[in-house]
């Protein structure tokens, strides 16, 4: 980091948090009348945004486990409330993702948003602040803040420029996420009057608190609050049924961003803050975690099998392929977290690609539903082609980056859970069932609708878009050291973490305590 100077250093996370924030209040500025300009500036925003997070890229160092780039000044001294933001092994690739997708997703705007340009690009700009800060953020209470903050763009990118049912779909995303959240409020509450209760210091600071040895029992309610509000924005199985809808009824960019940034918020908030902060309880959790986990595989699977829409198919994907992600953080070892954590990149990349592709269609024909194309091969061969790319992305071939991802999650999680790491294979079966059924029926055979023989074929906007998930894909796929360097040793340090706090609480614990006695004081 010695070759990044000192004062844009300490100040580079705050400028990536608060650029967009400028490049919104510039387009208030903007005529309305001009919507090229509008879209171009938004442009230029995320791009330049992306061009400002390469330093992170290159400047984390990935032998050491402390927080980088830290800046921290007080916010609300007298609450022991800081402006505290820092990036490690856990957040880099995260952010890396969020600023490397925007621009991709506005580029792929400009012929799909006609109306109400310039507050669709404000809301997006908006939403990329929060994001950005989420993943930043040190402080609780600032975390928080960023959390909620995505709610609303999202909720008015749904609701106003979504399809038929967009203001049911756009109304259930904001009470789902937030009922979650205001749990979680209460457990940061609760951690801080407990802090203080341990040392006399009121504090947000996350640091400080995973110091803290927190009683058993309090870790058990507190995780499940903060966990909620995690597994709903996964959202893991039972707490899925918003996602389909929400992704469905958003705009082609909206659904991008929901699934490759705003669904790893919540696998993200688990690794960050669940885990860590309380992992006694994770530990003891960890076989009814993972069994949900399956379940979401399994069920998501199945369900996408059915779907007529195309949209709806690769939306109950997610549901399957983030509870890969969760199986692997809850094996609660190297292996299980860092093919987690990589498969949260994995797949930004390639279900943001195949939401993408969905849009291209879309625009040209109006219609998702799978009957209404076929023999598309003989008539666009360079968006078949592509789309075979990401098809088989999604579904884990080897040389492709969901493999990777994949292969270390089985591996971190068949030791401690090996009849559900066994289950979970039967999901990557699926995963190639409804991605080649899908793929097959839309591609090959004869052209029967007429409306389909004179379709055109990617323009040079699409390919320009397309073509760096595509090169990601591959980097991944063929050499995945590249970004498990820098995740290694911050992820050893959480593992080493949690399980010096885990065996601290074993050696206090009575011999052959039940689960109930130990959380419910059963048997008393």
């Amino acid at each position: 980091m010695t070759w990044i100077p000192a004062c844009l250093a300490s100040n580079l996370l705050t400028a990536l948090i608060f650029f967009p924030l400028a490049g919104a209040l510039l387009l208030f500025f903007l005529p309305r009348e001009n919507p090229r300009l509008i879209r171009n500036t938004t442009l230029l925003v995320t791009l330049a945004e992306f061009l400002l997070s390469l330093p992170l890229a290159i400047g984390v160092n990935g032998p050491t486990a402390a927080m980088q780039f830290v800046r921290r000044a007080p916010w609300i001294p007298g609450f022991g409330i800081e402006y505290h933001v820092g990036v490690d092994g856990i957040s880099l690739w995260l952010v890396m993702l969020t600023t490397f997708l925007m621009p991709i997703a506005i580029l792929s705007t400009y012929e799909a948003v006609e109306e109400h340009v310039k507050e669709f690009m404000i809301f997006m700009l908006v939403l990329e602040v929060g994001m950005v800060g989420v993943f930043l953020a040190i402080d609780l209470f600032l975390f928080y803040i960023f959390w909620e903050i995505v709610l609303v763009p999202m909720y008015f990118l749904i609701g106003v420029w979504g399809s038929d049912r967009r203001i049911y779909s756009a109304i259930k995303f904001f009470l789902y996420t937030f009922a979650g959240s205001v749990l979680m409020l209460v457990a940061i509450i609760a951690l801080y009057f407990h802090h203080h209760e341990v040392t006399g210091v009121y504090t947000t600071n996350l640091l400080s608190m995973y110091e803290l040895s927190i009683p058993v029992k309090l870790q058990f309610w507190m995780f499940a609050a903060f966990a909620l509000a995690f597994a709903v924005k996964v959202p893991m199985f039972p707490f899925h049924t918003w996602l389909p809808d929400a992704h469905v009824d958003a705009p082609t960019s909206g659904s991008v961003i929901l699934a490759a940034i705003l669904l790893k918020m919540g696998t993200y908030g688990f690794l960050r803050f669940a885990m860590p902060l309380f992992p006694v309880a994770a530990f003891d959790l960890m076989p009814f975690v993972g069994a949900l986990a399956v379940i979401g595989i399994i069920y998501g699977a199945l369900v996408a099998m059915v779907q007529k829409d195309m949209k709806k198919l690769v939306a109950y994907s997610s549901v399957s392929h983030l509870g890969f992600v969760m199986l692997g953080l809850f094996a609660l070892n190297v292996q299980g977290i860092q093919g987690g954590l990589l498969q949260m990149v994995n797949h930004g990349i390639s279900t943001g690609a195949l939401f993408l592709l969905v849009g291209i269609l879309y625009e040209r024909r109006h219609t998702r539903l799978i009957s209404e194309y076929g023999g598309l091969f003989k008539v666009i061969p360079l968006f078949a082609t592509v789309f075979m790319i990401v098809t088989l992305s999604s579904l884990g071939l080897p040389g492709l980056n969901n493999f990777v991802g994949e292969f270390l999650i089985l591996m971190g999680a068949f030791q401690p859970m090996r009849g559900l790491t066994v289950a979970a294979t039967v999901g990557i079966v699926y995963a190639a069932v409804y991605m080649l059924w899908m793929y097959q029926r839309v591609m090959f055979g004869t052209v029967t609708n007429e409306k389909n023989r004179r379709l055109p074929d990617m323009n040079a906007r699409e390919v320009a878009y397309m073509l760096p998930l595509l090169l990601f894909v591959f980097w991944i796929g063929l050499y995945p050291q590249t970004f498990l360097r820098k995740m290694e040793t911050s992820v050893s340090a959480v593992v080493t973490r949690m399980e010096e706090k885990r065996q601290a609480a074993l050696a206090e614990r009575p011999s052959g305590e039940s689960l109930l006695a130990r959380y419910f004081d059963a048997g008393k």
